[in-house]
Protein backbone atom coordinates (compact mmCIF):
# COMPACT_ATOMS: atom_id res chain seq x y z
CA UNK A 1 0.00 0.00 0.00
CA UNK A 2 1.05 3.61 -0.44
CA UNK A 3 2.36 5.47 2.58
CA UNK A 4 0.87 8.66 3.99
CA UNK A 5 2.68 10.72 1.35
CA UNK A 6 1.34 8.71 -1.58
CA UNK A 7 4.61 6.86 -2.19
CA UNK A 8 4.10 3.30 -3.47
CA UNK A 9 5.85 0.60 -1.50
CA UNK A 10 5.97 -1.66 -4.58
CA UNK A 11 6.59 -0.67 -8.19
CA UNK A 12 6.40 -2.51 -11.52
CA UNK A 13 8.11 -0.86 -14.49
CA UNK A 14 7.09 -2.10 -17.92
CA UNK A 15 10.13 -1.19 -19.96
CA UNK A 16 12.73 -2.00 -17.34
CA UNK A 17 15.62 -0.17 -19.00
CA UNK A 18 13.69 3.05 -19.65
CA UNK A 19 15.65 6.07 -18.45
CA UNK A 20 12.47 7.75 -17.24
CA UNK A 21 11.38 4.54 -15.56
CA UNK A 22 14.68 4.09 -13.76
CA UNK A 23 14.83 7.76 -12.73
CA UNK A 24 11.35 7.32 -11.26
CA UNK A 25 12.42 4.17 -9.44
CA UNK A 26 15.44 5.92 -7.91
CA UNK A 27 13.29 8.80 -6.73
CA UNK A 28 10.63 6.55 -5.23
CA UNK A 29 13.17 4.26 -3.55
CA UNK A 30 14.54 7.35 -1.81
CA UNK A 31 10.96 8.00 -0.61
CA UNK A 32 10.37 4.49 0.84
CA UNK A 33 9.54 2.26 -2.14
CA UNK A 34 10.95 -1.12 -1.19
CA UNK A 35 10.08 -3.61 -3.95
CA UNK A 36 10.74 -2.98 -7.64
CA UNK A 37 10.01 -5.22 -10.61
CA UNK A 38 11.77 -4.43 -13.88
CA UNK A 39 9.95 -5.99 -16.82
CA UNK A 40 11.75 -6.10 -20.14
CA UNK A 41 13.59 -8.21 -22.63
CA UNK A 42 16.40 -10.16 -20.91
CA UNK A 43 19.66 -8.30 -21.50
CA UNK A 44 22.83 -7.17 -19.72
CA UNK A 45 21.29 -3.68 -19.58
CA UNK A 46 18.28 -4.98 -17.64
CA UNK A 47 20.53 -6.85 -15.21
CA UNK A 48 22.72 -3.79 -14.72
CA UNK A 49 19.71 -1.58 -14.06
CA UNK A 50 18.49 -4.02 -11.41
CA UNK A 51 21.90 -4.18 -9.74
CA UNK A 52 22.13 -0.40 -9.54
CA UNK A 53 18.72 -0.11 -7.91
CA UNK A 54 19.65 -2.80 -5.40
CA UNK A 55 22.54 -0.66 -4.19
CA UNK A 56 19.90 1.91 -3.14
CA UNK A 57 18.35 -0.59 -0.74
CA UNK A 58 15.41 -1.96 -2.74
CA UNK A 59 14.44 -5.58 -3.36
CA UNK A 60 14.68 -5.61 -7.17
CA UNK A 61 13.51 -8.43 -9.40
CA UNK A 62 13.47 -8.79 -13.17
CA UNK A 63 10.89 -10.48 -15.38
CA UNK A 64 11.06 -11.28 -19.08
CA UNK A 65 8.50 -9.11 -20.87
CA UNK A 66 8.09 -8.31 -24.57
CA UNK A 67 5.67 -5.57 -25.65
CA UNK A 68 5.48 -7.20 -29.09
CA UNK A 69 4.19 -10.49 -27.64
CA UNK A 70 0.77 -9.56 -26.24
CA UNK A 71 -0.19 -13.22 -26.13
CA UNK A 72 2.22 -13.65 -23.21
CA UNK A 73 1.24 -10.57 -21.22
CA UNK A 74 -1.51 -12.09 -19.11
CA UNK A 75 0.67 -15.01 -18.02
CA UNK A 76 3.87 -13.02 -17.46
CA UNK A 77 2.28 -10.12 -15.60
CA UNK A 78 -0.08 -12.40 -13.74
CA UNK A 79 2.92 -14.13 -12.17
CA UNK A 80 4.22 -10.76 -10.93
CA UNK A 81 0.93 -9.85 -9.28
CA UNK A 82 0.72 -13.36 -7.80
CA UNK A 83 3.88 -12.57 -5.82
CA UNK A 84 2.09 -9.78 -3.90
CA UNK A 85 0.25 -6.52 -4.34
CA UNK A 86 1.71 -3.94 -6.72
CA UNK A 87 1.04 -0.35 -5.66
CA UNK A 88 2.15 1.29 -8.90
CA UNK A 89 2.66 0.20 -12.49
CA UNK A 90 4.67 2.50 -14.75
CA UNK A 91 4.08 1.80 -18.44
CA UNK A 92 7.34 3.16 -19.79
CA UNK A 93 8.18 1.16 -22.91
CA UNK A 94 8.10 2.61 -26.39
CA UNK A 95 10.16 3.32 -29.49
CA UNK A 96 10.71 6.54 -31.42
CA UNK A 97 11.31 4.92 -34.77
CA UNK A 98 12.92 6.72 -37.70
CA UNK A 99 10.33 8.73 -39.62
CA UNK A 100 12.08 8.80 -43.02
CA UNK A 101 12.99 5.12 -42.87
CA UNK A 102 9.60 4.05 -41.54
CA UNK A 103 7.70 5.93 -44.28
CA UNK A 104 9.66 3.97 -46.86
CA UNK A 105 9.37 0.66 -44.96
CA UNK A 106 5.75 0.21 -43.83
CA UNK A 107 6.56 -2.87 -41.75
CA UNK A 108 8.93 -0.74 -39.68
CA UNK A 109 6.12 1.76 -39.14
CA UNK A 110 3.84 -1.07 -38.06
CA UNK A 111 6.43 -2.15 -35.50
CA UNK A 112 6.36 1.34 -33.98
CA UNK A 113 2.56 1.20 -33.79
CA UNK A 114 2.54 -2.32 -32.37
CA UNK A 115 5.05 -1.44 -29.67
CA UNK A 116 3.71 1.96 -28.62
CA UNK A 117 0.00 1.26 -28.98
CA UNK A 118 -0.96 -2.40 -29.37
CA UNK A 119 1.51 -3.65 -26.78
CA UNK A 120 0.53 -0.89 -24.40
CA UNK A 121 -3.19 -1.63 -24.77
CA UNK A 122 -2.57 -5.28 -23.94
CA UNK A 123 -0.28 -4.66 -20.98
CA UNK A 124 -2.37 -1.75 -19.74
CA UNK A 125 -5.57 -3.79 -19.63
CA UNK A 126 -3.87 -6.72 -17.92
CA UNK A 127 -2.36 -4.49 -15.24
CA UNK A 128 -5.51 -2.42 -14.74
CA UNK A 129 -7.49 -5.61 -14.22
CA UNK A 130 -4.97 -6.90 -11.68
CA UNK A 131 -4.93 -3.59 -9.81
CA UNK A 132 -8.72 -3.59 -9.73
CA UNK A 133 -8.77 -7.14 -8.38
CA UNK A 134 -6.44 -6.20 -5.52
CA UNK A 135 -8.58 -3.10 -4.90
CA UNK A 136 -5.96 -0.38 -5.13
CA UNK A 137 -3.01 0.97 -7.09
CA UNK A 138 -1.87 3.43 -9.73
CA UNK A 139 -1.21 2.89 -13.42
CA UNK A 140 1.04 5.62 -14.79
CA UNK A 141 1.19 5.77 -18.59
CA UNK A 142 4.02 7.59 -20.36
CA UNK A 143 2.41 9.30 -23.31
CA UNK A 144 3.99 12.23 -25.16
CA UNK A 145 3.22 15.80 -26.11
CA UNK A 146 3.77 14.54 -29.68
CA UNK A 147 0.41 12.82 -29.49
CA UNK A 148 -1.41 16.12 -29.09
CA UNK A 149 -0.88 17.06 -32.73
CA UNK A 150 1.13 15.07 -35.23
CA UNK A 151 3.92 16.92 -37.03
CA UNK A 152 5.21 16.14 -40.51
CA UNK A 153 8.51 15.20 -38.91
CA UNK A 154 7.16 12.47 -36.63
CA UNK A 155 3.58 11.58 -37.51
CA UNK A 156 4.12 7.81 -37.27
CA UNK A 157 5.41 7.99 -33.71
CA UNK A 158 2.96 10.78 -32.83
CA UNK A 159 -0.05 8.84 -34.07
CA UNK A 160 0.91 5.84 -31.93
CA UNK A 161 1.18 8.09 -28.87
CA UNK A 162 -2.12 9.78 -29.70
CA UNK A 163 -3.79 6.39 -29.68
CA UNK A 164 -2.10 5.46 -26.41
CA UNK A 165 -3.12 8.74 -24.81
CA UNK A 166 -6.78 8.31 -25.80
CA UNK A 167 -6.74 4.71 -24.57
CA UNK A 168 -5.24 5.69 -21.21
CA UNK A 169 -7.77 8.47 -20.70
CA UNK A 170 -10.63 6.09 -21.42
CA UNK A 171 -9.14 3.45 -19.16
CA UNK A 172 -8.93 6.05 -16.39
CA UNK A 173 -12.64 6.74 -16.78
CA UNK A 174 -13.36 3.01 -16.70
CA UNK A 175 -11.35 2.62 -13.48
CA UNK A 176 -12.93 5.62 -11.76
CA UNK A 177 -14.40 4.61 -8.40
CA UNK A 178 -12.62 1.23 -8.31
CA UNK A 179 -9.65 2.32 -6.21
CA UNK A 180 -7.37 2.35 -9.26
CA UNK A 181 -5.84 5.64 -10.41
CA UNK A 182 -4.74 6.07 -14.03
CA UNK A 183 -2.38 8.97 -14.66
CA UNK A 184 -1.28 10.07 -18.14
CA UNK A 185 2.13 11.75 -18.36
CA UNK A 186 2.87 13.94 -21.39
CA UNK A 187 6.55 14.93 -21.55
CA UNK A 188 7.99 17.15 -24.22
CA UNK A 189 11.37 16.41 -25.79
CA UNK A 190 13.33 14.35 -23.24
CA UNK A 191 17.12 14.46 -23.36
CA UNK A 192 18.09 10.78 -23.21
CA UNK A 193 19.94 8.03 -25.03
CA UNK A 194 16.91 7.49 -27.27
CA UNK A 195 16.91 11.11 -28.49
CA UNK A 196 20.67 11.56 -28.76
CA UNK A 197 21.53 13.18 -32.09
CA UNK A 198 17.95 14.26 -32.82
CA UNK A 199 17.00 17.92 -33.20
CA UNK A 200 15.86 19.24 -29.83
CA UNK A 201 12.35 20.68 -29.61
CA UNK A 202 11.96 23.24 -26.83
CA UNK A 203 11.00 23.26 -24.07
CA UNK A 204 13.11 20.16 -23.47
CA UNK A 205 13.21 18.18 -20.24
CA UNK A 206 15.14 15.33 -18.58
CA UNK A 207 14.27 11.88 -17.22
CA UNK A 208 14.83 13.20 -13.69
CA UNK A 209 12.39 16.08 -14.24
CA UNK A 210 9.76 13.67 -15.56
CA UNK A 211 10.31 11.45 -12.52
CA UNK A 212 9.79 14.42 -10.19
CA UNK A 213 6.57 15.31 -12.02
CA UNK A 214 5.35 11.73 -11.72
CA UNK A 215 5.95 11.72 -7.97
CA UNK A 216 4.13 15.03 -7.56
CA UNK A 217 1.26 13.78 -9.71
CA UNK A 218 0.91 10.68 -7.53
CA UNK A 219 0.68 12.81 -4.39
CA UNK A 220 -1.92 15.06 -6.00
CA UNK A 221 -3.78 12.11 -7.58
CA UNK A 222 -3.55 13.91 -10.91
CA UNK A 223 -5.13 12.46 -14.03
CA UNK A 224 -2.84 14.27 -16.48
CA UNK A 225 0.70 15.56 -15.98
CA UNK A 226 2.57 17.78 -18.46
CA UNK A 227 6.36 18.02 -18.32
CA UNK A 228 7.30 20.85 -18.26
CA UNK A 229 3.98 22.15 -16.94
CA UNK A 230 4.06 25.11 -19.37
CA UNK A 231 3.41 22.70 -22.24
CA UNK A 232 -0.24 22.57 -21.24
CA UNK A 233 -0.67 26.18 -22.37
CA UNK A 234 1.60 25.85 -25.41
CA UNK A 235 -0.25 22.81 -26.75
CA UNK A 236 -3.65 24.39 -26.13
CA UNK A 237 -2.61 27.00 -28.69
CA UNK A 238 -0.95 24.54 -31.08
CA UNK A 239 -4.02 22.29 -31.17
CA UNK A 240 -6.14 25.13 -32.50
CA UNK A 241 -3.80 26.45 -35.17
CA UNK A 242 -5.31 26.21 -38.68
CA UNK A 243 -3.63 23.43 -40.65
CA UNK A 244 -2.23 25.73 -43.39
CA UNK A 245 -0.49 27.76 -40.68
CA UNK A 246 0.63 24.70 -38.72
CA UNK A 247 2.28 23.26 -41.86
CA UNK A 248 4.45 26.37 -42.14
CA UNK A 249 5.85 26.11 -38.62
CA UNK A 250 9.48 24.96 -38.38
CA UNK A 251 8.59 21.77 -36.49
Amino acid sequence: MKDAFGTPQSLLILGGTSEIGLATARRLIARRTRTVWLAGRPSPALDTAADRLRTLGADVRTVAFDALDPGSHEEVLGKVFAEGDIDMVLLAFGVLGDQAHDEAEPLAAVRVAQTNYTGAVSAGLVCAGALQTQGHGSLVVLSSVAGERARRADFIYASSKAGLDAFAQGLGDAMYGTGVQVMVVRPGFVRSRATAGRPETPPATTPEAVAAAIELGLRRRSETVWVPAALRVVMAAVRHLPRPLFRRLPV
